[in-house]
């Protein structure tokens, strides 16, 4: 091996698919090398050794992130409040994401995609844009703005669709968006997810037959399962081909409906949801001129309507394992290789194998505490201590 090369050696390395005792992912600069035996280091290699019963896995993907580090994206949407996000959340373990613009004006879209234009290239914890609205139902519209919901123009979609690197997903509800909307989208490389919705069960299955394979955060803000209108929920528990976002937090959903998600045969994803009292300072910001507040573990305006999350990935799989009954090389995955493969990058993260690029985290699995992690072969900052008053 060369001798340029290094490696992170651990108790348990948790590749994606299997747990591999005594050994060490071997890094060369941004990608993974191999994944060997501690045994057949070379003497001469440079060796992060992480503390006894330590497990190496996959770093976190999160792609529903709406701020962090006392930062929204919609008030900030720039490459410096990018940055600040990014940092809040490599504390817990998450070292990809995807920004959440939840639905604005188009100046202010315009704005955020400019801004992750801008980082695409030199930020490699960003993968892309997530624009969760405005074309969502105005009856499930939750802590979004009413005010600001509305059809997609021609102007919506040219910003949207424009040639640009990285991913992009959007939320919409199928119902509110012209017929071939979804197929357009889809053409031009977007990710479509489902969401702020009162499709009905015919309407999510023409949506999905026009390219739409996600859903957000499932069961929240959209037409719930009924005895004679399945609706969405139904949809994206039968479809194999489907990817339903989980806001795993012990609020958003109740413990019996997520294990009837994660028994549907359609691919779980953990997301944060998260607000920017995570990695933050402040209990409070600002939402559309309201005060979002943190109370219990919960974000919420005045009025109680829940708005986003209080809520990092290493929480999220730690509440899986708990509150689901799931191993942990499950919750891995459903933070990892899922949403990877989601995005398309099944290829370059999600897993720890030769050729991927080397973002990992290393952890407790006992409390699922984040000790370190590495974002495209650097050590990172990373070992937030768990806020005491959160699961």
């Amino acid at each position: 091996m060369s001798s340029t090369l290094h490696a992170v050696a651990a108790s348990r390395v948790f590749d994606g698919a299997l747990l591999r005792d005594n050994a060490a992912v071997v890094i060369d600069g941004t990608r993974i090398a191999a994944i060997v035996a501690r045994s057949e280091l070379p003497a001469t290699m440079s060796v992060h050794e992480l503390a006894d019963g330590a497990w190496l896995a996959p770093g976190f993907i999160d792609i529903q992130v709406n701020g962090g580090g006392d930062v929204l994206f919609n008030a900030t949407p720039t490459a410096e409040g990018v940055r600040a996000i990014v940092a809040a959340h490599r504390k817990h373990g998450t070292t990809a994401l995807l920004p959440t613009l939840i639905s604005d004006s188009l100046a202010t879209m315009r704005a955020a995609l400019a801004a992750i234009e801008a980082l695409i290239d030199g930020e490699p914890g960003v993968l892309g844009i997530h624009l969760e609205g405005p074309f969502l139902a105005p009856e499930k519209a939750g802590v979004h703005n009413v005010a600001a919901l509305r059809r997609p123009t021609a102007e919506d979609l040219a910003a949207i669709t424009a040639s640009r690197r990285g991913v992009t997903v959007v939320t919409l509800a199928p119902e509110q968006v012209p017929q071939h909307c979804i197929e357009k989208l889809a053409a031009a490389g977007v990710r479509v997810a489902l969401g702020h919705s009162l499709a009905t069960y015919a309407e999510t299955k023409a949506a999905m037959g026009e390219g739409l394979s996600g859903f957000t955060h499932l069961f929240n803000a959209m037409r719930p399962l009924a005895a004679r209108e399945p609706g969405p929920i139904a949809a994206a528990l039968e479809s194999s081909d489907a990817w339903y976002g989980l806001i795993v937090d012990g609020v958003h959903v109740a413990p019996p409906m997520l294990r009837l998600a994660l028994r549907g045969a359609g691919r779980p994803i953990l997301v944060s949801d998260a607000m920017p009292p995570v990695g933050g300072a402040k209990r409070s910001f600002a939402l559309y001129g309201d005060t979002i507040a943190v109370r219990d573990g919960r974000c919420t305006r005045a009025d109680g309507t829940l708005a986003g999350a209080y809520l990092d990935m290493a929480s999220a799989v730690r509440n899986c394992v708990r509150l689901c009954a799931v191993p942990l090389t499950d919750a891995l995955r459903f933070a990892t290789k899922n949403p990877a493969e989601f995005l398309g990058l099944g290829g370059v993260l999600g897993r720890l194998a030769p050729g991927l690029r080397a973002d990992m985290v290393a952890l407790d699995p006992a409390t699922v505490d984040v000790m370190d992690c590495w974002v495209a072969g650097a050590n990172v900052e990373a070992g937030a201590p768990r806020r005491p008053d959160h699961p």
